[in-house]
């Protein structure tokens, strides 16, 4: 480069040239004062590429945690619209406060496009990146595409409203149904709309159901028996009665594709179904309950990302409560059953039941997110819950197993170190928690119980929205109700 030219691109640029080191300019070092002429010129003309590495990496989680920002508020509102029929405004005020710190601040400030006639919730989030899509399908709720993907493809039909009241007779329908508590149970199922069983909890719904019967229902605002919210990990329980739904023997090595080799044996292919049912499995998780964003709200899939986590333990030593093992669970029924069985074994269940207003939503690759992604209704949980007091039997017909209810609730070495039990994919309770032995409970984020008490023949759902670190006192609220007349 002449001097001439050098001159030139100087003083075609705003800023100076940085300075640079001492070198003797002779014909020797020609090639060197080449070099750094040009490094001069490039980082003065790209102050990007000198930025830190710290400061790259904020600037990469910064993104990431938008993109899943949007993705929770295009999930939430898809399913709070398609699979419950609420707004946009009634969704934003109840489903998306008090949700994961680190969204929701973000979550307000990000603008959702709402397509009624396709069923789509689109929100931007990036310049550069596609908006985060949610699609509704008929039968299957709403399924997130991938970050910088385009809407998956639709029903190419207009989202009908959620059921109404079925006329048949309870429980198979919502007829006949006019519960009339007493005066001390009314006062009980009041007082969980209050902060009595928790400061800070917001309790969307309350079912009781004594021999079969509904003799008390209540339901805050906006919601009611036909309105339904995310079940979490609720769903848990829901896949461990799918499991046995299946035929498919637990004690059996969960049958995951990615654990073959034709380099020898994986030492995960020891781990079973009861190991996955009972978070046994001896895998690790980087967080305590383990948090799997990605896949719930990032669109990564379950067989993109659950199937690669190691042993940190032998199977069967720890219990480690965590999302991955039951999505694990509903994995292996897949490459078991065949797609065509593993798509149709909920909807068997939720038809059999009458659960009218349930949906199992899945990944863009159609696996079920089993260990937290089902919507429903108090009411149809209501259903679940007589069904399993009544040891899987329902309108005469065996649809579980003998045995298997006493299975999902009977203990086994690991336990948790909280003094609640756990089963096979349900949680346990008892005279430590005040109620009677053999009582047990489903229950999920944000306040989602249902607990059953077979020494009172009783179920007793509470659907919530707690915010935060709220938590409701569902044993207290149980043995309340037990004492009530």
């Amino acid at each position: 480069m002449t001097g001439r030219r050098l001159r030139r691109v100087r003083r075609s640029r705003e800023a100076p040239i940085p300075a640079l080191p001492c070198v003797a300019w002779n014909g020797k070092n020609a090639g060197m004062r080449r070099v750094l002429l040009l490094s001069a010129l490039i980082l003065s003309s790209a102050p990007a590429l000198a930025q830190s590495p710290q400061s790259v990496r904020a600037d990469d989680r910064a993104n990431w945690v938008r993109a899943v920002a949007a993705g929770y508020k295009a999930a939430f509102l898809c399913g709070g619209i398609f699979n419950a029929g609420r707004s946009e405004r009634q969704v934003e005020a109840v489903e998306l406060k008090g949700i994961y710190p680190e969204y929701e601040g973000i979550v307000p400030t990000l603008t959702a496009r709402i397509d009624r006639r396709r069923g789509l919730v689109s929100v931007a989030f990036d310049r550069q990146l596609q908006p985060r899509h949610a699609t509704w399908r008929k039968g299957r709720g709403c399924t997130l595409a991938p970050i910088g993907a385009p809407p998956l493809s639709s029903d190419r039909i207009p989202p009908a409203p959620p059921a109404g009241p079925d006329p048949r007779a309870w429980p198979m329908g919502d007829g006949g149904l006019a519960p009339r508590p007493s005066a001390a149970l009314e006062r009980v199922v009041e007082r969980a709309f209050g902060s009595t069983y928790g400061g800070g909890t917001d309790t969307l719904g309350v079912v009781v159901v004594r021999d079969g019967s509904v003799i008390a229902e209540r339901y805050r605002d906006g919601f009611g028996p036909f309105v339904a919210n995310r079940t979490w990990s609720v769903a848990k329980s829901i896949t461990g009665t799918l499991v046995g739904m299946s035929g498919v023997d637990p004690n059996r090595p969960a049958d995951i594709p990615q654990w073959r080799s034709r380099y020898g044996a994986d030492p995960r292919g020891r781990i079973t179904l009861d190991h996955l049912l009972r978070m046994s499995s001896g895998l690790h998780s980087d967080t305590a309950g383990n948090r799997t964003d990605a896949i719930y709200f990032g669109g990564t899939t379950v067989r993109e990302q659950v199937p690669a986590w190691p042993l940190s333990s032998r199977p069967g030593e720890r219990f480690r409560y965590a999302n991955n093992d039951i999505l694990l669970a509903a994995q292996s029924l897949r490459a078991t059953l065949g797609d065509v069985r593993y798509r149709a074994l909920p909807q068997r269940l939720f038809t059999a039941l009458g659960m009218r207003h349930t949906v199992a939503q899945s990944d863009w690759q159609d696996d079920f997110i089993a260990s937290s992604d089902m919507w429903t209704t108090a009411r149809d949980l209501a259903r679940l819950g007589q069904f399993w007091l009544q040891d899987g039997i329902w309108q005469g017909r065996r649809l579980l197993p003998a045995g298997w209810m006493r299975y999902m609730t009977t203990a086994k070495a690991p336990q948790p170190e909280r003094s609640e039990g756990y089963g096979a994919s349900i949680w346990l309770f008892g005279p430590a928690q005040g109620l009677p032995a053999g009582s047990y409970s489903a229950q999920g984020n944000r306040g989602q119980y249902v607990m059953v008490v077979p020494a009172h023949r009783l179920v007793v759902v509470r659907r919530g929205e707690d915010p935060g670190a709220a938590r409701f006192d569902v044993a207290r609220f149980t043995a309340d109700v037990i004492a009530a007349p």
